[in-house]
């Protein structure tokens, strides 16, 4: 039986889990003001992640379009702050 690092079996973990969504969707949370900016951020309602999907929340209609016309810059700033390409879709709702 080969040897683990703590990391390295915690990703395991959650490679394989389906709370693996929700751990993201929590780093983009905390890094989402740096990302798109502290006005953005704090109009937005809610960040979830399913599958390879980020899912937008907001009722200001005016900042949905605004998401809705940059996803594919958000799609890109959100995998960068990930470190790896998790995100291929956003659906601003």
């Amino acid at each position: 039986m080969g040897e683990f690092s703590m990391r390295d079996a915690i990703q395991e973990f959650l490679n394989k889990s389906r709370i693996k969504g929700d751990i993201q969707a929590l780093q983009i949370e905390d890094v989402w003001a740096d990302i798109m900016g502290k006005t953005i951020a704090r109009y937005t309602d809610k960040l979830q992640i399913i599958g390879d999907k980020l899912i937008i929340t907001t009722t200001v209609a005016p900042l949905k379009h605004e998401l809705i016309y940059q996803k594919e810059k958000i799609k890109l700033r959100v995998n960068e702050a990930l470190g790896k390409n998790v995100i291929k879709e956003i659906i601003v709702q």
